[in-house]
Protein backbone atom coordinates (compact mmCIF):
# COMPACT_ATOMS: atom_id res chain seq x y z
CA UNK A 1 0.00 0.00 0.00
CA UNK A 2 1.49 3.31 -1.11
CA UNK A 3 0.73 6.96 -0.49
CA UNK A 4 0.63 9.41 -3.39
CA UNK A 5 -0.02 13.12 -3.65
CA UNK A 6 -2.51 14.30 -6.29
CA UNK A 7 -1.44 16.74 -8.97
CA UNK A 8 -2.88 20.24 -9.22
CA UNK A 9 -4.57 19.49 -12.52
CA UNK A 10 -7.55 21.59 -13.49
CA UNK A 11 -9.84 18.56 -13.75
CA UNK A 12 -9.45 17.83 -10.01
CA UNK A 13 -11.01 21.16 -9.16
CA UNK A 14 -12.71 20.03 -5.93
CA UNK A 15 -9.23 19.57 -4.47
CA UNK A 16 -7.32 22.40 -6.15
CA UNK A 17 -10.07 25.04 -5.88
CA UNK A 18 -12.51 23.93 -3.15
CA UNK A 19 -14.09 27.39 -2.90
CA UNK A 20 -14.94 27.56 -6.60
CA UNK A 21 -18.45 27.50 -8.06
CA UNK A 22 -17.76 24.18 -9.77
CA UNK A 23 -16.59 22.62 -6.50
CA UNK A 24 -19.84 23.80 -4.92
CA UNK A 25 -21.77 22.10 -7.71
CA UNK A 26 -20.00 18.84 -6.93
CA UNK A 27 -21.00 19.26 -3.30
CA UNK A 28 -24.60 19.54 -4.49
CA UNK A 29 -24.16 16.31 -6.44
CA UNK A 30 -22.68 14.73 -3.30
CA UNK A 31 -25.73 15.75 -1.30
CA UNK A 32 -28.09 14.41 -3.95
CA UNK A 33 -26.23 11.10 -4.08
CA UNK A 34 -26.63 10.68 -0.36
CA UNK A 35 -30.34 11.49 -0.62
CA UNK A 36 -30.79 8.87 -3.35
CA UNK A 37 -28.90 6.27 -1.32
CA UNK A 38 -30.86 7.14 1.84
CA UNK A 39 -27.59 7.95 3.61
CA UNK A 40 -26.68 4.27 3.53
CA UNK A 41 -23.02 3.31 3.74
CA UNK A 42 -21.19 0.55 1.85
CA UNK A 43 -22.69 1.54 -1.49
CA UNK A 44 -21.21 0.78 -4.91
CA UNK A 45 -21.96 3.50 -7.45
CA UNK A 46 -21.01 3.18 -11.12
CA UNK A 47 -20.44 6.31 -13.21
CA UNK A 48 -20.71 6.15 -16.97
CA UNK A 49 -21.87 8.09 -20.04
CA UNK A 50 -23.38 7.19 -23.41
CA UNK A 51 -20.13 7.89 -25.28
CA UNK A 52 -16.56 8.90 -24.54
CA UNK A 53 -15.56 12.51 -23.97
CA UNK A 54 -18.63 13.46 -21.94
CA UNK A 55 -16.84 13.98 -18.62
CA UNK A 56 -17.55 10.82 -16.64
CA UNK A 57 -13.96 10.32 -15.38
CA UNK A 58 -13.64 13.93 -14.26
CA UNK A 59 -17.03 13.63 -12.56
CA UNK A 60 -16.06 10.40 -10.79
CA UNK A 61 -12.79 11.87 -9.52
CA UNK A 62 -14.30 15.12 -8.26
CA UNK A 63 -17.26 13.36 -6.66
CA UNK A 64 -14.82 11.07 -4.84
CA UNK A 65 -12.89 14.07 -3.49
CA UNK A 66 -16.10 15.82 -2.48
CA UNK A 67 -17.23 12.73 -0.59
CA UNK A 68 -14.02 12.42 1.43
CA UNK A 69 -14.27 16.09 2.33
CA UNK A 70 -17.29 14.92 4.36
CA UNK A 71 -14.98 12.52 6.26
CA UNK A 72 -16.23 9.49 4.33
CA UNK A 73 -13.96 6.58 3.46
CA UNK A 74 -14.09 6.30 -0.33
CA UNK A 75 -12.60 3.99 -2.93
CA UNK A 76 -12.42 5.00 -6.60
CA UNK A 77 -11.95 2.07 -9.00
CA UNK A 78 -10.82 2.74 -12.56
CA UNK A 79 -12.66 -0.06 -14.34
CA UNK A 80 -12.17 1.50 -17.75
CA UNK A 81 -9.78 -1.21 -18.91
CA UNK A 82 -9.63 0.21 -22.43
CA UNK A 83 -8.82 3.89 -21.88
CA UNK A 84 -8.07 4.45 -18.16
CA UNK A 85 -7.48 7.93 -16.75
CA UNK A 86 -7.63 7.89 -12.93
CA UNK A 87 -3.85 7.59 -12.64
CA UNK A 88 -3.45 10.72 -14.78
CA UNK A 89 -6.01 12.71 -12.80
CA UNK A 90 -4.50 11.80 -9.42
CA UNK A 91 -0.86 11.66 -10.58
CA UNK A 92 -0.48 8.01 -9.58
CA UNK A 93 1.65 5.17 -10.83
CA UNK A 94 -0.25 2.53 -12.79
CA UNK A 95 2.18 -0.37 -12.68
CA UNK A 96 -0.37 -2.56 -10.89
CA UNK A 97 -4.12 -2.20 -10.57
CA UNK A 98 -7.49 -3.79 -11.21
CA UNK A 99 -6.31 -5.99 -14.08
CA UNK A 100 -3.55 -7.45 -11.93
CA UNK A 101 -6.02 -8.24 -9.14
CA UNK A 102 -8.44 -9.92 -11.55
CA UNK A 103 -5.80 -12.18 -13.10
CA UNK A 104 -4.44 -13.12 -9.68
CA UNK A 105 -1.09 -11.42 -10.10
CA UNK A 106 -1.53 -9.40 -6.91
CA UNK A 107 -4.03 -8.77 -4.13
CA UNK A 108 -6.34 -5.81 -3.69
CA UNK A 109 -4.43 -4.78 -0.57
CA UNK A 110 -1.17 -4.68 -2.53
CA UNK A 111 -2.62 -2.84 -5.51
CA UNK A 112 -4.76 -0.13 -3.87
CA UNK A 113 -3.16 3.31 -3.57
CA UNK A 114 -3.86 5.76 -0.76
CA UNK A 115 -3.94 9.46 -1.58
CA UNK A 116 -3.36 12.39 0.75
CA UNK A 117 -6.91 13.60 0.18
CA UNK A 118 -8.75 12.60 3.31
CA UNK A 119 -9.65 8.91 3.31
CA UNK A 120 -9.60 8.50 -0.45
CA UNK A 121 -8.06 5.39 -2.01
CA UNK A 122 -7.73 4.64 -5.71
CA UNK A 123 -7.48 1.32 -7.50
CA UNK A 124 -6.04 2.18 -10.90
CA UNK A 125 -6.64 0.07 -13.98
CA UNK A 126 -3.27 -1.62 -14.23
CA UNK A 127 -2.24 -2.98 -17.62
CA UNK A 128 -4.78 -2.82 -20.44
CA UNK A 129 -5.82 -6.46 -21.02
CA UNK A 130 -6.86 -8.22 -24.21
CA UNK A 131 -10.11 -9.43 -22.63
CA UNK A 132 -11.58 -6.64 -20.46
CA UNK A 133 -15.19 -7.82 -20.74
CA UNK A 134 -14.29 -11.32 -19.61
CA UNK A 135 -12.30 -10.02 -16.64
CA UNK A 136 -15.07 -7.67 -15.51
CA UNK A 137 -17.66 -10.45 -15.72
CA UNK A 138 -15.52 -12.88 -13.73
CA UNK A 139 -16.31 -14.31 -10.32
CA UNK A 140 -13.20 -12.58 -8.99
CA UNK A 141 -14.66 -9.19 -9.94
CA UNK A 142 -17.95 -9.98 -8.22
CA UNK A 143 -16.08 -11.07 -5.10
CA UNK A 144 -13.92 -7.94 -5.20
CA UNK A 145 -16.96 -5.65 -5.30
CA UNK A 146 -18.54 -7.45 -2.39
CA UNK A 147 -15.30 -7.16 -0.44
CA UNK A 148 -14.65 -3.45 -1.01
CA UNK A 149 -18.29 -2.59 -0.32
CA UNK A 150 -17.73 -3.82 3.23
CA UNK A 151 -14.49 -1.85 3.61
CA UNK A 152 -15.59 1.60 2.40
CA UNK A 153 -18.47 4.00 2.98
CA UNK A 154 -18.74 4.49 -0.78
CA UNK A 155 -17.17 2.76 -3.79
CA UNK A 156 -17.19 4.75 -7.04
CA UNK A 157 -16.49 2.92 -10.30
CA UNK A 158 -15.35 4.84 -13.35
CA UNK A 159 -16.22 2.63 -16.31
CA UNK A 160 -16.22 2.69 -20.10
CA UNK A 161 -18.98 4.41 -22.04
CA UNK A 162 -22.12 2.31 -21.99
CA UNK A 163 -22.93 2.48 -25.72
CA UNK A 164 -19.43 1.72 -26.97
CA UNK A 165 -18.46 -1.55 -25.29
CA UNK A 166 -20.06 -4.37 -23.29
CA UNK A 167 -17.98 -3.74 -20.14
CA UNK A 168 -20.32 -1.26 -18.49
CA UNK A 169 -23.44 -3.34 -19.10
CA UNK A 170 -21.68 -6.22 -17.36
CA UNK A 171 -20.81 -4.17 -14.26
CA UNK A 172 -23.97 -2.10 -14.06
CA UNK A 173 -26.12 -4.90 -12.71
CA UNK A 174 -23.57 -5.66 -10.00
CA UNK A 175 -23.64 -2.13 -8.56
CA UNK A 176 -26.19 -0.55 -6.25
CA UNK A 177 -26.82 2.44 -8.52
CA UNK A 178 -25.60 4.03 -11.74
CA UNK A 179 -24.99 7.72 -12.42
CA UNK A 180 -25.23 8.79 -16.06
CA UNK A 181 -23.11 11.73 -17.19
CA UNK A 182 -24.33 13.75 -20.19
CA UNK A 183 -22.54 16.59 -21.96
CA UNK A 184 -24.70 19.49 -23.13
CA UNK A 185 -22.77 19.91 -26.35
CA UNK A 186 -22.17 16.24 -27.15
CA UNK A 187 -24.94 14.01 -25.80
CA UNK A 188 -27.92 13.81 -28.13
CA UNK A 189 -31.41 13.04 -26.89
CA UNK A 190 -31.33 9.82 -28.89
CA UNK A 191 -28.07 8.64 -27.30
CA UNK A 192 -29.29 9.59 -23.82
CA UNK A 193 -32.47 7.57 -24.31
CA UNK A 194 -30.51 4.63 -25.74
CA UNK A 195 -28.12 4.63 -22.77
CA UNK A 196 -31.04 4.61 -20.34
CA UNK A 197 -32.66 1.72 -22.22
CA UNK A 198 -29.43 -0.32 -22.28
CA UNK A 199 -28.86 0.13 -18.54
CA UNK A 200 -32.44 -0.79 -17.72
CA UNK A 201 -32.10 -3.92 -19.85
CA UNK A 202 -28.99 -4.76 -17.80
CA UNK A 203 -31.21 -4.46 -14.69
CA UNK A 204 -29.25 -1.47 -13.40
CA UNK A 205 -30.79 1.06 -11.06
CA UNK A 206 -30.22 4.56 -12.44
CA UNK A 207 -29.73 6.95 -9.54
CA UNK A 208 -29.71 10.11 -11.62
CA UNK A 209 -28.14 12.16 -14.38
CA UNK A 210 -25.36 14.74 -14.27
CA UNK A 211 -25.32 17.29 -17.09
CA UNK A 212 -21.93 18.81 -17.91
CA UNK A 213 -21.28 22.24 -19.46
CA UNK A 214 -24.62 23.82 -18.62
Amino acid sequence: MKLFTPSKKRNLITHSFPASKIAEEYRTIRTNVRIVTNEQKNHVLLITSPNSGEGKSTTAANLAVSMVQQKEKVLLIDANLRSPSAHFIFNLTNTTGLTDVLIGRTTFEEAVLHTEIGRLSVLTSGDIPNNPAELLSSRIMKDLLQKVARLYDLVLIDCSSVLEVADTKILAGQCDEVLLVFHKGKTTIEKAAEAKKVLEFAKAKIAGVIMNEI
